[in-house]
């Protein structure tokens, strides 16, 4: 398997995973724009927003609502960006949503945004748990691991 996505939701690849089931993934973007922002892919492998079949559009995006309102809660955040490319900045060839928490004066501007990085694995750790402790709270089962 050489997509990273898809590693990461067989459980091949570490990641700081907030959710895992049957049909979705979510887990925390290494290089965030700020803390709690969250990838979500579908579990098998989709290239693309046109690959993705129509049955699995509104579960897969229902779901990512749910992640928003989740990203917003856990990150005191005033709202949040949600972003998908597709192909062109696509830096994994697996259809992915980006979910940033999102605050007046947070330093975005344009799409010319600054990356960065976690401190050290115990701070992506606590973001990625509160998120799916939220997460939890509405569906009762715990996250993939």
């Amino acid at each position: 398997m050489t997509c990273t996505f898809c590693r990461i939701a067989a459980g091949d690849e570490p990641a700081f995973r907030v959710w895992q089931d049957d049909a979705v993934c979510a887990f925390l973007d290494l290089r965030p724009l700020f803390p709690g922002h969250v990838l979500v892919v579908p579990t098998r492998h989709i290239a693309t927003l046109a690959d993705l079949p129509a049955e699995a559009i509104g579960p897969f995006f229902t779901f990512v609502q749910r992640i928003e309102a989740a990203v917003r809660a856990a990150c005191a955040a005033q709202g949040t960006f949600v972003a998908m490319n597709n192909v062109v900045s696509q830096s994994v060839p697996h259809l992915h949503v980006h979910v940033v928490p999102r605050n007046p004066k947070d330093g975005l501007r344009g799409f010319f945004w600054p990356r960065t990085r976690y401190p050290d694995d115990e701070s992506a750790r606590s973001v990625a748990e509160q998120l799916a402790f939220i997460l939890n709270a509405g569906e009762g089962g715990p996250a993939g691991q």
